[in-house]
């Protein structure tokens, strides 16, 4: 069994409010969660008006695959230009 994460950064420039970070962040979940089996959750810099940092986690019996498909999650997030994807990390153990 393999598990991978992807800790994404985000910057969400045009936010002013909690309320419109939220409502943006959520659509990103939405979104990736409709398109790929993964699980997603903010996990980080909650109190910021345009800091997001978000956790994504994969589980596979293929490596290769998670790392695919993290990877596949990373670069549809940074095409939906909600929000500029500023920094990411994956890790697979």
């Amino acid at each position: 069994m393999h598990v991978g994460v992807c800790t994404l950064h985000l910057r969400l420039a045009s936010s002013h409010s909690l309320k419109e970070k939220r409502r943006v962040i959520k659509s990103i979940k939405d979104r990736v969660k409709s398109r790929f089996n993964v699980s997603i959750a903010e996990v980080d810099a909650l109190d910021s008006w345009q800091w997001a940092i978000i956790g994504v986690a994969c589980i596979s019996n293929d490596s290769t695959f998670t790392n695919s498909v993290l990877s596949n999650v990373v670069n549809f997030i940074d095409d939906m230009r909600l929000a500029e994807l500023v920094d990411y990390h994956i890790e697979i153990q």
